[in-house]
């Protein structure tokens, strides 16, 4: 029978343990992704800030972190999202240097998920101010069920 192994954790382990990412995205006319680097730096939180292509990433304690996303999310809460990131910035199973270069995972996806930000933002203040969701946007003309159903059929193919 083998020895169990024990693997110590150290102090800077379990401070690594407690912390979190969180990436902020900011779709606004209003603000720009210097302003929320500007309210990250100013939070005077023990957080680290990394700014990308698609916004911001904030890596710190989570009490750290939830303040300064709170803050910044406040500034224009319809048009600032936030997203978990389970890898801290610079970490070499996600940095593209380390990699070879190319998109690193999750890209693509993460684009097409801030293509779809102006249509949730315009749902937010519809919602906001009471009015339908689908307000100023013009009705399509209905799909037939049947011919719905024949679409679905032919695509399982």
């Amino acid at each position: 029978m083998k020895p169990k192994r024990v693997i110590k954790i150290s102090s800077e382990d379990e401070k690594k343990k407690d912390n979190i990412t969180r990436i902020i995205v900011t779709n606004s006319e209003s603000m720009l992704p210097s302003d929320v680097m500007m309210k990250v730096y100013h939070s005077s939180s023990d957080v680290t800030a990394k700014e990308t292509c698609f916004g911001t990433m904030i890596n710190g304690p989570i009490e750290s972190v939830n303040k300064v996303v709170e803050d910044v999310v406040s500034m224009d809460p319809n048009h600032i999202f936030v997203k978990d990131r389970g890898f801290l910035p610079g970490d070499e199973r996600r940095c593209r240097s380390s990699r070879g270069g190319g998109p690193r995972p999750g890209f693509h996806f993460l684009r097409e998920e801030v293509n779809t930000l102006p249509l949730i933002s315009k749902g937010l203040e519809a919602y906001y101010k009471g009015e339908s969701p689908s307000s100023g946007f013009e009705a399509k003309q209905k799909l037939d069920a049947f011919k719905l159903k024949y679409i679905i059929e032919s695509e399982e193919m």
